[in-house]
């Protein structure tokens, strides 16, 4: 038998077993990182991840916690010895630094050595969760010997009973010669290999299952909404970070302000790039283009070694909290096992939801409760978008009824006359709708169509009823139409009253 690692848990497979072998239902799409034996000696680096029995911590550590960590005297597992509202201590053990005897001002995140009753044979590792300045018996400088720079939350879980396991260093560009991403199953398996499949991300804000600040709610939203298919999709990678540009030329809003430290995940709010995703493998200064959406509490090791044109598996604490386009009784059922009550307007047979607030994950969670607003079922028109042949008009539509976040979107009705029903969306400045997937001999009835801007129309939707060889749908000759779709629920488009606020699903062709 051999032993491995993976995602941090110690498993055994036999000899000449393969990657795939001990990854069932690994979907090859995505990779994985695989470290091979040495690789994590034959680098220098200042980061070690520690495995706790209640998850894993990377920190960066400065000279004298190398220093420590390389010494024989500090032996895992240690015991949590004490934890209050400001820190948790692992120990003792002993060193042999000199106590100070003074108070000392620490930071969120510090990694500290010190003592009990200034016996520095009796040192523990102590984390500090808060800002808050204490006598833990360090030395002169204040003991700090690495800062906490992934999973900052778990040090807010360690309590009684929680046990410091392991400590590995953490793998850096240099070991890439023996560490690498893969998506082949056929790879055999050596003895001391580690494998990571995946990347955890806990969002801004949430900590230990509760919401404890609502200041990112927006931006976090946009990174669940853009990791919503688990997955990341390295658009490119560079030597501090690598970024997912699926959301790109998205707005978002700029709400947090910090460094952008290993491990950090940001969003774009301004530039060409605005909407995308990125994760840090090295810490560089904050930008104002740049706001804080959360912090990766697992595989930083994947995220540092996935090279363009990649993607891996992604988990975001907490999931995303959307009901619009449910059933009510299907919200209702999510609701409750989410732990958040619901307060239901509207009337009618096979209700669905089309509004809720607060409206985004963050709030929610933290509010407890949600008010939904419901429609009947009757009133929600079925589309398919043809985004084989107008991938961009059909991605300004998304983006116009809000179908780009929720599974049902709004588009105000114009008017109708004739065999031809028009809607007019709002068109926010800058957005340009180019000629694309033109009408060639014929209209068919239920052709949903987008005028484009070769005439003084554009922006506006339109559906025919009937077949027409010389008019799009928005009664525009063929040059200025794109086609983006089809409308399923044609008798349905009677029903609608001009300046009424048509609600619109999308569903498979």
């Amino acid at each position: 038998m051999i032993s491995l690692l993976v995602d941090g848990e110690k498993r055994l497979a036999r000899e000449g077993e393969t990657l795939g072998d001990i990854l069932p239902g690994w979907d090859r799409s995505s990779y994985v990182a695989v470290i091979r034996p040495g690789a994590r000696e034959s680098s220098v680096t200042g980061s070690m991840r520690l495995i706790s029995s209640a998850g894993e911590v990377v920190v960066d550590l400065l000279p004298a916690g190398r220093e420590l960590f390389q010494s024989p005297d500090l032996r895992l597992p240690l015991p949590v010895h004490w934890h209050d509202r400001y820190a948790a201590a692992f120990g003792p053990f002993p060193s042999g630094f000199v106590p100070a005897r003074k108070p000392h001002l620490y930071e969120r995140g510090d990694l500290i050595l010190g003592c009990g009753g200034y016996d520095p044979n009796r040192s523990y590792l102590i984390f500090s969760r808060i800002r808050h300045t204490a006598d833990h018996g360090a030395a002169l400088e204040g003991g700090v010997i690495g800062r906490v720079v992934s999973g900052r939350g778990l040090i807010d879980r360690w309590t009684s009973g929680d046990r410091l396991m392991e400590a590995f260093p953490v793998v850096n560009w240099a070991d890439t010669s023996r560490s690498f991403t893969t998506n082949d199953a056929s790879l055999p398996l050596e003895d001391g290999m580690e494998i990571v499949t995946h990347v955890r991300i806990t969002a801004h804000g949430y900590t230990n299952g509760t919401v404890q600040s609502t200041e990112a709610a927006d931006t976090v939203e946009h990174m669940l909404l853009a990791l919503a298919n688990d997955r990341f999709v390295v658009g490119r990678a560079s030597s501090t970070y690598i970024q997912d540009g699926r959301m790109a030329g998205t707005e978002v809003p700029f709400e947090v302000k910090s460094p952008r430290r290993e491990g950090f995940v940001t969003v774009r709010t301004r530039g060409k790039s605005t909407g995308s995703l990125y994760i840090y493998t090295r810490d560089i200064p904050s930008s104002s283009s740049h706001t804080l959406v959360g912090q990766v509490t697992h595989g930083i090791e994947l995220a540092r070694l996935a090279r363009e044109n990649e993607s891996f598996r992604v988990s975001v604490e907490p999931p995303r909290f959307d009901l619009i386009g449910l059933f009510l009784q299907e919200a209702e059922e999510i609701a409750s096992n989410r732990g958040i009550s619901v307060s239901a307007k509207g009337k009618g047979q096979d209700l669905v939801v089309v509004d809720q607030d607060p409206g985004t994950t963050l709030e929610s969670l933290d509010a407890g409760s949600v008010v939904l607003e419901t429609v009947p079922l009757e009133k929600i028109i079925d589309i398919t978008l043809d985004d084989a042949h107008a991938p961009d008009s059909c991605e300004i539509f998304r983006k116009l009824t809000g179908l780009h976040r929720h599974r049902v979107g709004r588009i105000p009705f114009f008017f109708h006359f004739e065999d031809v029903f028009l809607f007019k969306p709002a068109i926010p400045p800058g957005i340009n709708i180019n000629p694309e997937n033109l009408p060639a001999d014929v209209v068919l009835p239920g052709t949903l169509a987008m005028t484009n801007d070769s005439r003084k129309g554009s922006g506006l939707v339109g559906v025919r009823i009937t077949e027409n060889s010389e008019f799009g749908p928005t009664s525009e000759p063929f040059e200025g139409t794109n086609i983006i779709g089809r409308v399923i629920d044609l008798e349905k488009l009677h029903k609608l009253k001009e300046n009424e606020i048509a609600f619109i699903r999308e569903v498979s062709p």
